[in-house]
């Protein structure tokens, strides 16, 4: 009989930990926070059992508070994510994520003809949840834009 093999991965001093994120949604968040350009340590894990998600996603953001709109991105593909803020290894606070009811500016509407893709025009979407499933309809042309399709880049 071998004994259990325990690995860990370093706890950040200060930043943010998104935990409850669900595992088929983990790179969108990578994605539509730009963590795949930021400079300072993050670590992920995925596949991870948990009651509620079934296999859920963690990631572990070193010198960074999330705040505003990077907060409504989160809700937007991990509507059931929970924030845990770190100071000096400490967790000083915890939040759960709300979808907001409009978004404005954090993604591109997916329609190509789209006053806002051809005009100096900010995005605005109403957000339609449906089961933890999010959409986002346009404000402007009324196209909806699933989660596979929202981007950080606008």
């Amino acid at each position: 009989m071998t004994k259990g093999k325990q690995l860990s991965v370093s706890a950040i001093r200060n930043g943010t930990v998104i935990d409850h994120i669900p595992a088929k949604n983990l790179f969108r968040v990578i994605s539509i926070l730009g963590l795949d350009k930021f400079d300072h340590q993050i670590t992920f894990g995925t596949n991870l059992d948990s009651t509620k998600l079934g296999q859920k996603a963690i990631i572990k953001v070193s010198e960074k508070t999330f705040v505003g709109d990077e907060i409504n991105r989160i809700a937007l593909v991990a509507p059931e994510a929970r924030l845990n803020f770190i100071k000096d290894y400490e967790v000083v606070e915890k939040s759960i994520v709300k979808v907001p009811l409009e978004i404005s500016g954090i993604t591109k509407c997916v329609n190509p003809k789209c006053i806002t893709n051809n005009e100096d025009v900010m995005t605005k979407f109403h957000v339609i949840n449906k089961n933890g499933e999010i959409s986002l309809k346009c404000h402007y042309c009324e196209k909806i834009t699933d989660q596979e399709h929202m981007s950080a880049e606008i």
